[in-house]
């Protein structure tokens, strides 16, 4: 069974949010995305500057079965990107929640339609 924490929001996607400061979200794929992908090889994420929009493509994760495309969970602006992921993707199969993370989008308001850990839980059953 796939660890899914209750302080997070999810999407359909299998994308993960959290609030990591005022306006300002931080982003990743679920354990559940990762464990279905196997072992990661490379990431393709979005630039520092670039505007991304909820639910559309903003990236993408390559393992050893597939390529798989990263859905923005919000909409707003890259403010920052995990660099460590360039020389490690494997990190995102290690540790998804934590230092697997992927990318920082800066949000004009508060994301709508994001999934709680008890809905998300209820997808991937």
């Amino acid at each position: 069974m796939s660890l899914i924490p209750d302080d997070l929001q999810y999407t359909k996607e299998h994308e993960w949010v959290s609030q990591s400061r005022p306006n300002v979200y931080r982003m990743g794929i679920t354990d559940y995305a990762q464990g279905a992908l196997g072992d990661i090889v490379y990431v393709q994420l979005p630039k520092v500057g670039e505007s991304v929009t909820a639910d559309k493509v903003c990236g993408e994760v390559e393992s050893t079965k597939s390529v798989s495309e990263i859905f923005a969970p919000v909409t707003g602006k890259i403010v920052a990107i995990n660099d460590a992921l360039a020389s490690a993707p494997e990190t995102i199969n290690s540790e998804p929640y934590g230092q697997g993370w992927l990318a920082e989008i800066e949000v004009a308001s508060a994301p709508a339609g994001l999934l709680s850990a008890a809905d998300y839980r209820q997808i991937t059953a």
